[in-house]
């Protein structure tokens, strides 16, 4: 046995006047607000990999799940929208209506009883006629702007019933059908087509990185879809006739009614280096090629098309071509050999290391920036400090130059991203190239300073680089270092041999790890109380056996080496640090950048949104509809005129000090109308 559920009439009224209730409507409000807060604080319509980095994979999933990474087309932003537009409709259809009587009625038929019992009222002796009374009170009111209506009462007298501001009541008609107006503007808006053909399985987000062209139909949109927003970055030359539309953790490919085409990009900074105005000449094609129009836009300044706005969104690098000497870091090998790249696309890179693949992310034509100190002398206790940041200290703003960055990736998958700048950086006088590093997104770059040779190139840098990996020659330069050290006078050759043992044996350990190696080999060998000294001593050792082997490598390849003295020991100490940094810097090359050919793109963002209009229309009548609640007073007045007297009573929708004045200036108006 079944029991059959009825809907009772009581029930179906209790859900329409909820539904219809100003409270149920504020609720709904409520929460869109709490929600477009969100949206606002919460940058939208980002890749998933950037709120996973910036969140963390708990709440990222727990955002998702709550559709935070795209509040304003949200299955339940979308139903609330939709349920107000309802609510709210029906509270216009419930209360229209009584506003719009309250609003034409004067309340001509009010009794003696009630007028007598409203609180502003007063009575004035008159022995005046009735008629004249009547002429005298009505120009009065016409006068004042009030609109009246004039009643003949039983006992031979009359009742003039005025009133003022009653347009007032439209305010809250229009506030409402604002409101009504910018949910369904906000529904047009808000990819309901695209949901519901998601729903119905005949549309699918794309989630492969793969060409525009390779997208299959099903997550391509065509273009008599009514509404979207999409992004699109063009290099300068090339042209685009689609945008792109990030959804969840893929994309789908907005079809346009035209090609839109990059002719030049501009771009202004300020002298710090920041970006102080952009904009883009664009030409806009038919689908058969033919030139529809030119025209120029820049931030906030859209062209608008087939009713397609094209706004100025971002710039970037369009694919800048770059001329690189990559050195080999680890082999004894001095001299570099050429390479090329294009930014947005990677090369392949086979070393004694392993197989990398380069992916050059990015180029700058110039950077301004605060130049900082050389690194302190080494000590035992910051051997294990190395590198040091160009960007740190402070020798004031100056543009360093051009930059390219790229990530080296290696046969694991594995990448480090680096910076490396095209011209020598000065720092306290000595000049270096500049390479900076790091292993993840949210670190800074730390650098690597490799110092400029008597030449001004960083042969003498490489040459004492391929020296130290050369058994051969650390172990002869280590001998001429020895008999150096002793001095020309007799000669212990044995100890001569015992230091040249102790030196190879140096050199060999700081070939190995750099200042990091060695001084684990002197914690390990030499008593604690000790290993201060002994440290100064190993690096004043390596630092003389060092210009040794400097000398030895200048030879082989017929150079002359810097002369002994100040300039010779800064550079073979800076030499030291960068050597011993580059077991830090964990790439096999430096790529050094020698030629460029700039490339620059410009973004777009491009939308098409057929219910801005009304959007628009409702935020005007929003703000009309709140000006009348606000600003216009509804006022009624009646005069009971009768055989020997007046009585005034006044009324106002909300009681206030200026209704108490205005009621007290009409009191003393009418008291002199009554006199003879």
């Amino acid at each position: 046995m079944s029991i059959a559920t009825r809907v009772t009439p009581h029930q179906s009224k209790t859900f329409y006047e909820l539904l219809s209730s100003m409270r149920f409507a504020v609720s709904l409000l409520t929460v869109i607000a709490i929600a477009s807060i969100i949206g606002t604080v919460l940058k939208q319509g980002q890749p998933y990999s950037d709120y996973v980095f910036q969140f963390g994979t708990f709440w990222f999933d727990v955002f998702r799940l709550l559709g935070l990474y795209d509040v304003y087309h949200a299955a339940w932003f979308l139903l609330i929208l939709a349920f107000l537009v309802v609510s709210t409709s029906l509270c216009i259809y419930r209360n229209s209506p009584n506003m719009v009587k309250e609003m034409r009625s004067f309340r001509e038929h009010a009794s003696d009883k009630s007028l007598a019992a409203f609180h502003h009222r007063r009575e004035y002796a008159s022995a005046l006629p009735t008629s004249a009374l009547a002429q005298r009170f009505e120009a009065y009111l016409r006068v004042h702007r009030w609109r009246l209506k004039t009643r003949p009462t039983e006992d031979g007298g009359l009742l003039i019933a005025a009133k003022s501001g009653g347009i007032s009541r439209l305010g809250y008609i229009f506030a409402h059908s604002a409101i009504v107006l910018i949910c369904i503007g906000g529904l047009i808006d808000g990819d309901l087509i695209f949901k519901a053909q998601q729903v119905l399985g005949l549309k699918k987000i794309e989630t492969r990185d793969i060409p525009e062209n390779q997208v299959p139909a099903v997550s391509r949109l065509s273009i008599s879809n009514p509404s979207f927003r999409g992004n699109v970055t063009i290099p300068e030359g090339s042209s685009a006739n689609v945008v792109f539309i990030n959804v969840g953790d893929g994309y789908l490919v907005q079809d346009l009614p035209f090609t839109l085409a990059l002719r030049r990009f501009h771009i202004e900074h300020y002298p710090t280096g920041q970006p102080k105005a952009f904009d883009s000449d664009i030409s806009i094609f038919s689908p058969d090629g033919k030139l529809i129009k030119n025209a120029t836009v820049s931030v906030n300044h859209p062209l608008i098309y087939d009713g397609i706005a094209i706004y100025q969104a971002s710039f970037g690098d369009g694919g800048s071509r770059l001329s690189l000497k990559a050195w080999n870091l680890f082999t004894p090998q001095d001299q570099p050999h050429e390479m090329t790249g294009v930014v947005h696309s990677h090369a392949e890179l086979a070393t004694d290391m392993g197989n990398y693949r380069v992916e050059f992310t990015g180029f700058r034509p110039f950077n301004v920036e605060a130049m900082g100190k050389a690194p302190p002398p080494l000590t035992l206790k910051n051997m294990q400090v190395l590198g040091g940041n160009p960007t740190q200290g402070g020798q004031g703003m100056q543009n360093v130059g051009p930059s390219f960055e790229y990530k080296l990736r290696d046969a694991q998958g594995q990448a480090r991203e680096y910076n490396n700048f095209m011209l020598p950086i000065q720092i306290e006088g000595r000049w270096y190239m500049m390479s900076g590093m790091r292993s993840a997104p949210n670190q800074p770059f730390r650098y690597v300073r490799f110092p400029l040779g008597p030449n001004d190139t960083l042969a003498s840098f490489m040459r004492l680089r391929a020296a130290f990996l050369n058994p051969q020659m650390r172990a002869e330069a280590a001998q001429r270092f020895a008999a150096t050290a002793l001095g020309n006078g007799a000669k212990d050759a044995a100890m001569e041999g015992k230091l040249a043992d102790s030196t190879a044996k140096m050199l060999e350990i700081f070939s190995q790890g750099g200042f990091q190696a060695l001084g684990q080999f002197i914690q390990a060998k030499v008593p604690k109380e000790q290993q201060d000294k002994a440290a100064a001593t190993y690096l004043k050792i390596l630092e003389l056996a060092s210009y040794s082997l400097l000398q030895l490598a200048d030879d082989k390849a017929g150079a002359a080496p810097p002369p002994p003295g100040n300039v010779a020991g800064w550079f073979i100490r800076d030499s030291l640090n960068a050597y011993s940094d580059l077991f830090i810097y964990g790439a096999p090359v430096y790529l050094q950048l020698v030629h460029y050919d700039q490339v620059q793109s410009s973004g777009f963002q491009l939308t098409r949104a057929p219910g801005k209009n009304l959007v628009y229309l409702g935020s005007l009548l929003l703000v009309v509809g709140i000006a009348l609640m606000l600003f216009v007073r509804e006022r009624r007045l009646w005069l009971r005129l009768r055989p020997g007297g007046v009585l005034l009573a006044m009324s106002a929708a909300k009681k206030s000090i200026d209704f108490e004045r205005e009621f007290a200036e009409h009191s003393a108006s009418v008291e002199k109308l009554v006199k003879d």
